[in-house]
């Protein structure tokens, strides 16, 4: 029976940061994971780095968001120089398009809220955007540009970060996923894999939309998937600088070439079918952002399942079992929230201590709802 310092269930981006950050803090960790690690959420991302407000809802999360966009740089930094992998990284900025004049009458108000939240951001005349990105349609209106926001290539990252974590001396098990939780009284021992059990000091569960599988681990991460369809896009004659949104939907351009077109979000359990439905979606959305998108090939389509929870918030930290961590929930901000969330597991198991306040995101808050609905 093998003994870590830490072990993790689930191979992804998450938890390959985390595993990365405890080896380099000098703990013996080891990764177990279902499949290849990295081939669910993390690679079919758009690789987004946006602290934005998609929602007053998502409001608890700016401070948590804010402080992970800050560390990209350090932590791009440290994969790349450990994996000598680059992970397509731009810090260009985004565009909100607008396109009518009831979403015009609003920019104002969202402004003030991103200057509130300490964020940068300006409105853009249809002039100034055309100026920015020529390919755009001649019917916008006008933008919000923030020009802080950034994007990578998720798969790139996943493997670099995996590669780094390596050579750093983290143990990553392929094909061999944790089944349950070993608990021993009100302690998490380690894990229970399909090959036996193994034992550590710290255990973290990190496997997304299926956290809540592993027996034992359900009342801590209620995950469920939400999935998203995707496209990627290629066309000669369009070349984008920037991130553009359009509501939820966006494009994304790589260095590559490609244009990444998404995103669907269906609560279909974890089913993972392209439908002509969702691709009509993203594609009438792309092709009225950029109208030469109409000539573009179509390279790839596929789908990911985001691990969401209850109240569609991250589940990070300790639980009432001693050794016992959750990082997952991340639902659609897992590549903006992977710095802090390994940086937070790391302060804790080393020190019991985090730079910045998680517990509006602990597992032990569904119990508590359960308690309230229940009294």
């Amino acid at each position: 029976m093998k003994t870590y310092d830490a072990v993790i269930a689930g191979g992804g981006i998450i938890g390959a940061s985390v595993a990365l950050e405890l080896a380099s803090a000098g703990l013996k960790v080891a990764v177990f994971d279902i499949q290849k690690p990295g081939r669910e959420a993390s690679w079919a991302s758009a690789g987004m780095i946006s602290p934005s407000l998609e929602s007053p809802a998502m409001t608890s999360l700016l401070p948590l968001s804010l402080a992970s966009a800050l560390l990209y740089p350090e932590f791009i930094g440290l994969v790349e120089e450990l994996s000598g992998q680059s992970v397509g990284y731009r810090k260009d900025g985004a565009l909100d398009i607008v396109f009518t004049e009831k979403e015009a009458a609003g920019i104002r108000e969202i402004l003030s809220q991103h200057r509130a939240a300490g964020l940068q951001a300006e409105a853009l005349t249809r002039e100034q955007v055309r100026e920015l990105e020529p390919e755009l349609s001649p019917e916008v209106l006008a933008a919000i540009h923030r020009p802080d926001e950034a994007s990578l290539d998720n798969r790139l990252l996943t493997e670099a970060a995996l590669e780094a974590g390596r050579r750093k001396g983290v143990e990553t098990f392929s094909g061999n996923g944790a089944k349950a939780l070993w608990f021993e009284g009100r302690t998490c021992a380690g894990l229970q894999l399909e090959t036996g059990r193994v034992v550590a000091r710290w255990t973290v569960v990190a496997a997304g939309c299926f956290s809540a599988r592993i027996e034992g681990a359900a009342p801590y991460a209620p995950v469920i998937p939400a999935k998203g369809q995707m496209l990627a896009l290629r066309c000669d004659a369009v070349r984008l600088q920037r991130d553009l949104w359009l509501e939820h939907n966006y494009l994304v351009p790589r260095n590559d070439g490609r244009i990444i077109a998404g995103a669907t979000v269906e609560y279909e359990g974890f089913d993972r079918k392209v439908t002509a439905g969702g691709m009509k979606k993203i594609l009438t959305a792309a092709i009225s952002l950029v109208p030469a998108l109409e000539k573009a090939r179509v390279e790839e389509t596929w789908t990911g399942l985001r691990p969401d929870s209850p109240d569609h918030l991250p589940i990070l930290g300790p639980t009432d079992r001693d050794g016992l961590l959750i990082a997952t929930g991340h639902f659609r901000s897992g590549i903006l929230l992977t710095p802090i969330t390994a940086r937070l597991i790391r302060e804790w198991v080393t020190s019991q201590k985090v730079s910045v306040d998680w517990a509006p995101f602990s597992p032990m808050r569904f119990q508590q709802m359960r308690q309230t609905r229940t009294a």
